[in-house]
């Protein structure tokens, strides 16, 4: 017997509804995270930037990490979002690209690094969080992708991504052309790396960039520009006299390595 279809309103979600109305059930917040990365496509090569601050929360965790990976020869990219989600993706794509490249001898293609790291994306709902600015060069030529952290992905000529992303878009859409020489081209994702660093309290530190041409090779330029050097120094050295610090008790230099053991 068939039963028949009930009409109304359905109250079958009312008691999960009512617990998170409540504040009982607690669920996973974003984390703000804080990062510059660009890239332009250029007549010969295609140039990826990224600054060099890590955070966390608001606590500058590192002033020069690298932001830029390596997923092939031919293809790198650079990373926003959560700095162990972003290791560990794109070493998993790297691993990937390397097994297909032994297998089939052949050089793996930008399109396959992008179709794989937005399946993985897209697999977890954004709650990977990876957001990707991916270049390389293989027989299609120079190619520039964003991939969003819930998979989605974007051909473009030139893209930002990160905190500092609509900065550095200000200075990208102004200043890009068309097949500009790779030094135009480096010199354009640094300054656009630069007005994220200026206008965004996420960026900062150096500008690393990297320029990957046609015949497979990557130039990789740590502290290509330093935005805002410091450029004071003190010129008298700090001197505490004795007594500054109060000194409570002291170990005998036996007894403190009897400690340590």
């Amino acid at each position: 017997m068939i039963e028949a279809e009930r009409g109304g309103f359905d109250f079958d979600l009312s008691v999960r509804n009512a617990t998170v109305a409540s504040g009982v059930a607690k669920y996973f917040k974003a984390t703000k995270t804080g990062t510059t990365i660009c890239g332009v496509v250029c007549k010969d090569a295609v140039v990826i930037g990224a600054d060099t601050r890590a955070t966390a929360g608001a606590i500058v965790a590192d002033k020069n990490c690298s932001k830029i990976h390596k997923l092939a020869d031919n293809i790198f990219c650079g990373g926003a979002g959560t700095a162990a989600d972003l290791e560990h993706t794109t070493a998993m794509i790297a691993a990937q690209l390397e097994l297909h490249a032994r297998s089939t001898k052949t050089k793996p293609r930008v399109a396959m690094a992008v179709r794989r790291a937005s399946a993985h994306l897209y697999k977890y709902q954004g709650h990977v969080g990876c957001a990707l600015v991916l270049g390389g060069f293989d027989i299609h030529g120079p190619q520039l992708y964003q991939i969003y952290p819930h998979g989605s992905t974007d051909c473009l000529p030139f893209t930002s991504m990160g905190s500092g992303s609509l900065a550095a878009m200000a200075i990208l859409e102004s200043k890009f052309k068309d097949n500009m020489t790779t030094e135009e081209g480096a010199n354009l994702v640094a300054e656009a790396i630069r007005s994220g660093v200026m206008n965004d309290l996420g960026s900062g530190g150096n500008v690393d960039i990297i320029i990957m041409t046609r015949d497979g090779k990557a130039d990789h330029r740590r502290a290509f520009l330093s935005p805002s050097p410091r450029t004071y120094t003190n010129p008298k050295p700090y001197i505490f006299p004795h007594g500054t610090t109060p000194i409570l008790f002291e170990v005998a230099k036996e007894e403190a390595m009897m400690t340590d053991d």
